[in-house]
């Protein structure tokens, strides 16, 4: 039996060759921790760097972008407005005409400075019972916005008797940044206490899950404080979205990699008196496949580059960086604390030197044995099962959520967005921009003010203008030009954010587009959402099979075989179609969400292909070694055994770890978190556990073509 004590003995006996032997370890974690604790000390920054604005993230070429930059010709500025709904059942009096004309003046004065246009209101509705104020601030930045809508829900509310809430844009832009703010704390704690109970669980140490807890935070901090210096340099966008999901990945991923190389150590302990001798052996059989892994993750999420929508373009090297610093972490810092801590780590279970090894036995070599009888039958029962899962495809709905359906708490602005809908035409402050030549004005009111959805368009006029003419008496001013253009604002009669709207928009642009020598362009609100959306399933189709190839090109460099590649790429493309299909069934049928975001597909596939591969490759590689010792047939159950319990358990913390997310009140890190959680936990308890092993056994050595392990005999 060795101890503690051995190993100190062994310690001193090496002061006889020169330094100690833990000195080299114990300096490499001290340099680590040098270079980390700058970039961790920035990383709590990373929130003041979020661009959550719709507008920001559409391609140049989109047509919303065109009208966008077209439009602020006539106001010098891009405008968010907030709209304040005042509603009384009774009905609003004169008295509060009164009280709402003073709220718009001190609006006027306190925000002057930071507004596209002066207020404009109260308007009162036609039924009466309802008032609203539109205030255009200027920009789309969410940091200037938000300070000055939280001024604006205190000042509004002071008029009595009213019931008060302010929506439109710049009310919802702060909700979300609210939102992601208050649980971005939460999401951490929740994240850590999940990965700290699993890890307790898997190793029934109280040391070894703080120590890698300790590392994966050392990681986050690392992949924070990078992310931060890009953003801050404008070389990368990263939305509240994407910070939550590097959160989760790094703590995830990085404790799948801790998972593999300590299972590795402990074998090598039970193998070698010395931990170090121990330690070097165990890196060098864990770096292969952990190397892979992360290499497959890193290079899947770049893909995300080629993305015409700067979120998702953003999120690739944001969530890469994460990936790339668990890796370093878990390659160089967790070794150097194992190896410090010896057979301690471990403690009260420590792996003695020439003990019988735990792994390979009890469940999992049930589950081998399993496989191994009956491997036709076996993968045959599961693939047909995940194609049924498949079918519920047909439920899912990925075409956009509506604003007032994208949060799961109750927002300030959501509830006055339904006023608002109630008793105002729905895009009253939020119309559709059309800018088109000027000689063709005319025509460009008609046609738009005949499509079916629009209540009425009317050209544009300087309200600056409009205001400083009724104030010293002169005649109204005609509609603005600029530049040869002319600005028409279509107002809808359907909620901005529904599928409706988005119909209507479609219409409209095909109508305006029609008019000879117009040159019309439709922007605004909706027409941003409808291009966002679109330019989503344009990126879907680019992406995804590049992903796809990428992985191939990985696992063939890996595993050095083309035919047990090409099983890995179709098994894990038949798990992820089963997991959409899961999803849309619980997504509308069970929960009964307004839809999915356009880009949930291309999110969930990267995330579940890049990471579900991963186990794959952790099985595959330990398959191929033993194979080489074994046999094929008995290498394949070997490995299915040897890593059943560790693979597993990284599936769990992955899962456990991406299903945290679900405590963002958001209706898409929702429908994420639990696609994610699922097809994690479906590839790692069936598609890596019975339909690899069994379709390897069955297609035979034939599997490992063109490599000599086709051929040969152990």
């Amino acid at each position: 039996m060795t101890t503690v004590e051995d190993e100190r003995v062994e310690d001193r006996k090496s002061l006889m060759a020169g330094w100690p032997r833990w000195v080299g370890p114990a300096l490499g974690i001290v340099i680590f921790l040098l270079v980390a604790a700058p970039l961790g000390s920035i990383g709590g920054k990373l929130s003041d760097v979020q661009r959550n604005d719709s507008a920001s993230y559409l391609p140049e070429g989109a047509e919303a972008t065109v009208a966008l930059a077209a439009s602020k010709r006539f106001t010098g500025l891009e405008s968010t407005p907030a709209i304040i709904i005042y509603t009384r059942p009774s009905g609003i009096t004169e008295a509060d005409r009164i009280q709402l004309t003073l709220v718009t003046l001190a609006i006027a004065e306190h925000l002057n400075t930071r507004l596209a246009g002066p207020p404009r209101g109260p308007v009162v509705s036609d039924d009466g019972k309802a008032a609203q104020i539109i205030v255009p601030f200027a920009g789309s930045d969410p940091k200037p916005i938000r300070e000055d809508v939280r001024w604006l829900r205190q000042r509004a509310a002071e008029v009595p008797d009213l019931e008060v809430h302010v929506a439109g844009p710049a009310g919802a832009v702060t909700d979300l940044v609210d939102v992601f703010g208050a649980v971005n704390g939460v999401l951490l704690l929740v994240t850590a206490a999940v990965v700290l109970l699993i890890l307790v669980l898997a190793y029934r140490s109280p040391i070894l899950p703080f120590v890698v807890l300790a590392v994966a935070g050392t990681a986050l901090g690392v992949a924070n404080g990078t992310a931060y210096l890009l953003a801050k340099a404008n070389l990368i966008t990263i939305s509240g979205d994407a910070q939550g999901i590097l959160d989760v990945l790094v703590l995830g991923a990085g404790t799948d990699y801790a998972l593999l190389l300590a299972a590795r150590f402990r074998e090598e302990l039970r193998r070698r008196e010395d931990r170090y001798e121990a330690m070097r052996a165990a890196w060098r059989a864990a770096l292969p496949p952990i190397a892979a892994s992360g290499g497959t993750v890193i290079l899947g999420l770049l893909c995300l580059l080629v993305s015409n929508l700067a979120s998702t373009r953003g999120l690739g090297p944001v969530a890469a960086i994460g990936i790339a610093s668990a890796l370093v972490s878990m390659l160089v810092l967790l070794p150097a604390a194992l190896v410090l801590l010896g057979r301690t780590a471990f403690w009260p279970f420590r792996p003695r030197y020439g003990s019988v090894p735990a792994e390979g036995t009890g469940g999992w070599a049930r589950v081998a044995r399993g496989v191994g009888q009956r491997p036709r039958l076996v993968w045959a029962v599961t693939a047909l099962a995940l194609v049924g899962l498949a079918l519920g495809l047909t439920r899912l709905q990925a075409e956009g959520v509506p604003r007032t359906k994208s949060f799961l708490a109750e927002v300030d602005s959501n509830a006055g967005q339904e006023l608002l809908s109630e008793h105002f035409p729905a895009s009253a402050a939020t119309p559709a921009v059309i800018v088109a030549n000027a000689d063709r004005r005319d025509e460009i009111l008609d046609v738009a003010s005949r499509v079916p959805g629009v209540a009425k368009a009317t050209a544009y006029v300087d309200p600056l203008e409009a205001y400083d003419a009724r104030r010293l008496g002169k005649p109204a001013p005609g509609p603005k030009v600029v530049d040869g253009l002319v600005r028409v604002d279509a107002t809808l009669d359907v909620p901005v954010d529904s599928a409706r709207a988005a119909e209507v928009i479609r219409a409209l642009r095909a109508a305006v587009h029609a008019v000879p020598g117009a040159g019309a362009r439709v922007g605004g609100y909706t027409a941003t959402n409808l291009d966002v959306q679109e330019t989503a399933q344009r990126d879907r189709l680019v992406i995804i099979p590049l992903v796809l190839a990428v992985v191939f090109v990985i696992l063939m460099l890996v595993l050095r075989a083309i035919v047990a590649s090409l099983v890995l790429i179709g098994t894990v493309i038949l798990s992820f179609l089963a997991t959409l299909g899961v999803s849309g069934v619980v997504f509308r049928d069970v929960i009964g969400f307004a839809g999915a975001d356009s880009s949930f597909p291309l999110f969930a596939f990267v995330f579940l292909v890049a990471l579900g591969v991963d186990y794959n490759i952790f099985l595959m590689t330990r398959v191929r070694e033993e194979t080489a010792r074994r046999g094929h047939r008995d290498g394949t159950l070997t490995g299915l055994a040897l890593t059943g319990g560790v693979i597993t358990s990284a599936g769990v913390v992955l899962a456990a770890t991406f299903a945290a997310l679900a405590v963002l009140p958001l209706v898409f890190l929702a429908e994420l978190a639990f696609a994610v959680a699922f097809g994690v936990l479906l590839d790692t308890l069936v598609v890596r556990s019975l339909l690899v092993p069994a379709l390897t056994l069955d297609i035979g050595r034939a599997v490992w073509w063109p490599s000599a392990l086709r051929r040969g005999a152990p």
